[in-house]
């Protein structure tokens, strides 16, 4: 086997060009970043459905290091996002270190030689450090119904768009009412014959607050020093007082749910159609959704919602459980992502043989969702308990990346071969997290996607991300054990 590399990334979304960009600037040069697909991006490259945009303000959904002063639009579509990311991408000459077509199968480590031994579709390599960049939301999941194989038209995750099918003038059925959902059926409601938009529960939508940006708030952003951190500080303040809501004082919710009402009401008129979407569970339990033409949409001529449950495909449609054959010619499925299996499907084998899957059975564990116990020299990026409900996860990411490059400073510093998260201190984490998660809206008594299979919530971190950003600030020699390089240093500044 070849030379190993200094570190190894999994992932070219925001979270592994990032940490790509920052061990650069370090002077850590032997970077490689395996991408499965063919080109970088991420969710902001699968996720191409017309309507796709962030439900984060631009200017907090951007890289701190990277300022943006032209968006478009307050909340800026997928193509812009993606076009940003390359752009990073050029100008901190990242775009080398991929290996395309590159799909990790299994990651060993070998404890004599204090490696990773990765294998991939596109052969096999070796890494002193390896930091998983694969994000939560990056295996569409579609619905497990019978007969599905049987339907005879064209069907598709939204994450797996079909560019080709055809919309105009057929008859569309999209399965679920979540983020993708509320973006598309605007969009494909004024070209289908026929739209039947299917949910399972209601979501949630407060009105959007997009427009696009006047030339000269562009240029005074770009001409003025200071005035683009200070626009983004304001929006940072924002969102994140949000989070008292969401972690510590659910009733401040009712402000929320205040604006779900209105712009309900505002745009839904008939009383029947209203009435099947208010939400049977707390607001904030699941994603709270943002959208101006969702539920204005649904009361277009030809598009019908139907909340019966689906019983099962069929050759011409879809048939609920109260009997009635919906017909489509398209199937849409609209459900979501499989969220909490992070490092899955790849095997990842450990200290001692330990096999992640099987130390995860009982839910995923990471000390700040950073580092595993038993799995040297392995971080992870958009781990267990950093995903948000307020806040720009950039700011999660960039939080993570200092402290896996602090981790990376301390192991060439001090010539250490590995490093590895004691037990105890993760465990310690992963129980305050279950008791600070007690009262969140997110345990309030709904089922969603931030929770495991057996219905704990392992996504979401139950604090304000400034608190995140104090407990990653630089790790803590206490937290860890070590074993000292036998030969020369782990980690070379080239």
């Amino acid at each position: 086997m070849r030379t190993p590399h200094d570190v190894v990334i999994i992932g070219s979304g925001f979270g592994g060009i990032g940490m790509a960009i920052r061990l650069r600037q370090a002077g850590i040069r032997d970077v490689v970043i395996l991408e499965k697909a063919d080109d970088l991006g991420g969710t902001w490259r699968d996720n191409t459905y017309p309507g796709a945009a962030c439900d984060v303000p631009s200017h907090l959904y951007s890289f701190s290091f990277e300022p943006k002063t032209d968006w478009t639009r307050r909340f800026s579509p997928q193509r812009e996002i993606l076009d940003y990311l390359r752009a990073c991408a050029r100008k901190y000459e990242v775009l080398p270190l991929i290996r395309f077509g590159a799909e990790v199968t299994e990651a060993r480590f070998d404890e004599d030689a204090g490696l990773w031994r990765l294998t991939t579709t596109g052969g096999e390599l070796a890494a002193r450090v390896v930091v998983s960049a694969c994000g939560q939301l990056n295996r569409p999941v579609p619905p497990s119904l019978p007969g599905r194989g049987t339907f005879t038209g064209t069907s598709f995750h939204t994450a797996r768009w079909d560019h080709g099918a055809e919309l105009d003038g057929r008859r569309v059925a999209v399965i679920g009412t979540g983020a993708s959902a509320i973006q598309i059926v605007p969009e494909i409601a004024g070209r289908a014959s026929r739209l039947t938009v299917f949910q399972r529960s209601a979501p949630y939508v407060i009105d959007k607050p997009d427009r696009e940006y006047r030339a000269w708030e562009k240029a005074l952003l770009g001409a003025v020093p200071g005035l683009h951190a200070l626009a983004r500080a304001r929006i940072y303040a924002l969102y994140e007082s949000r989070a008292l809501g969401f972690i510590k004082y659910p009733r401040l919710m009712d402000l929320m749910a205040r604006r779900f009402r209105d712009h309900l009401g505002e745009q839904v008129t008939d009383p029947a159609l209203r009435q099947t979407l208010v939400p049977g569970y707390p607001m904030g339990c699941k994603r709270i959704l943002i959208s101006g033409d969702y539920y204005a949409a649904l009361g277009r001529p030809g598009v019908e919602l139907v909340t019966d449950p689906i019983e099962r495909v069929t050759p011409a449609g879809l048939r609920t459980r109260d009997g009635r054959e919906h017909r489509a010619d398209v199937i849409v499925y609209a459900t979501g992502f499989a969220a909490s299996g992070f490092l899955a499907p790849m095997k990842v084998v450990g200290r001692g043989g330990r096999d992640l899957n099987e130390e995860w059975r009982d839910g995923a564990r990471a000390h700040l969702g950073i580092t595993v116990s038993g799995f040297p020299n392995l971080f992870l990026l958009y781990g267990p308990y950093t995903n948000l409900g307020h806040n720009s996860i950039i700011y999660m990411l960039e939080s993570q990346i200092r402290y896996v490059l602090g981790c990376v400073r301390a192991m060439r510093a001090h010539g250490l071969e590995w490093l590895d998260v004691r037990p105890d201190v993760q465990d310690a984490f992963t129980r305050e997290m279950r008791t600070r998660m007690r009262s969140t809206v997110w345990e309030a008594g709904c089922a969603s996607w931030y929770q495991n299979a057996a219905g704990t919530v392992v996504n979401n971190w139950p604090g304000f991300t400034f608190a995140y950003r104090r407990a990653t600030r630089r790790p803590d020699p206490r937290h860890f054990v070590a074993r000292r390089s036998r030969g020369p240093r782990a980690l070379a500044v080239r």
